[in-house]
């Protein structure tokens, strides 16, 4: 069995918590952007899971919005489900809500509750997907039909228009 860093190692037990097999692996090169990631892999970019943190501006609460690879995100969109305007959250927010740095946050096993999580409807478009696993080197595939049931999120439209 492969040793994997803490932050690795911590998105293998959430998932192992939720009764799922996925296997949580680290590679040599870098899956920070959704680019790298699809590099790396040998997989297209729409099939990498961008896990990106927004905070709301009023009330402060934590918006996981987990994007395509090959889609930016419509926050007039995002809003508009959470009923006030977000903002993309720093790197403190970021690590303070996940436990995980920017370029690394899993969909799950998250430090604290995340008020509302949103899934791109495009994701589901394919058979298998990749998600960051703790640090931009980890990763973990899944099939897209289970995304939902691992992340309690709710399937939206999130791509601005081209």
């Amino acid at each position: 069995m492969t040793i994997l860093s803490k932050s690795a190692e911590m998105v293998q037990r959430a998932l192992y918590e939720k009764g799922l097999k996925f296997e949580v692996v680290e590679l040599k090169a870098s899956t920070r952007t959704a680019n790298d990631a699809a590099m790396t892999i040998g997989c297209q970019v729409g099939q990498i899971i961008k896990s990106l943190l927004f905070r709301t501006k009023e009330t402060q609460r934590p918006v996981l919005v987990l994007v395509s690879g090959k889609n930016r995100v419509n926050e007039e969109s995002i809003q508009r489900s959470v009923g006030e305007k977000i903002a993309k959250a720093d790197a403190d927010f970021t690590r303070e809500i996940t436990g995980f740095a920017i370029g690394g946050i899993p969909p799950l096993g998250h430090k604290n509750p995340i008020s509302f999580v949103f899934i791109d409807e495009d994701l589901l478009h394919h058979e298998t997907l990749w998600a960051a696993a703790g640090t931009p080197y980890a990763v973990f595939s899944l099939p897209a039909k289970e995304l939902q049931k691992l992340t309690s999120g709710e399937i939206v439209s999130v791509k601005e228009s081209s």
